[in-house]
């Protein structure tokens, strides 16, 4: 499910100062780059059986590529998913998300966007 209104989405930032505030808040950048777009993802555990949910955070390239480090992002909207092993993450609004999981995850988006925003880059 996308989420709204969190003030990420349209933020501009260079790579370095966005890897450090998202890893500061927990995000992970794993594999899941190419050299235009970067996915930072909140791992948040679940008491059902083989059921994870994430908190994903994707900005594309508008300069450099993310494997030079020298990118300027673009941030898109924040998604939370649902990951059903061993098929892959879900985020259509049909998966039923509690509303204190959305809370949960807007609040750690609201917090990112903050900080992302004292390192804003001018478009």
């Amino acid at each position: 499910m996308k989420l709204e209104a969190t003030g990420i989405e349209g933020l501009v930032i260079k790579q370095k100062p966005l890897h450090h505030i998202l890893n500061k808040a927990g995000f992970i950048r794993g594999g899941q780059w190419d050299y235009e777009r970067v996915t930072y993802d909140y791992k948040i555990g679940s008491p059902e059986k083989n059921i994870t949910y994430y908190v994903r955070i994707q900005g594309y390239a508008i300069e450099g590529e993310v494997d030079s480090g020298t990118g300027v992002f673009k941030m898109l909207a924040p998604l939370l998913g649902r990951h059903y092993y061993p098929h892959g993450v879900e985020y259509g609004e049909q998966e039923g998300f509690s509303q204190d999981l959305v809370d949960r995850a807007n609040k750690l988006v609201t917090k990112a966007a903050e900080d992302i925003k004292k390192h804003q880059e001018a478009v």
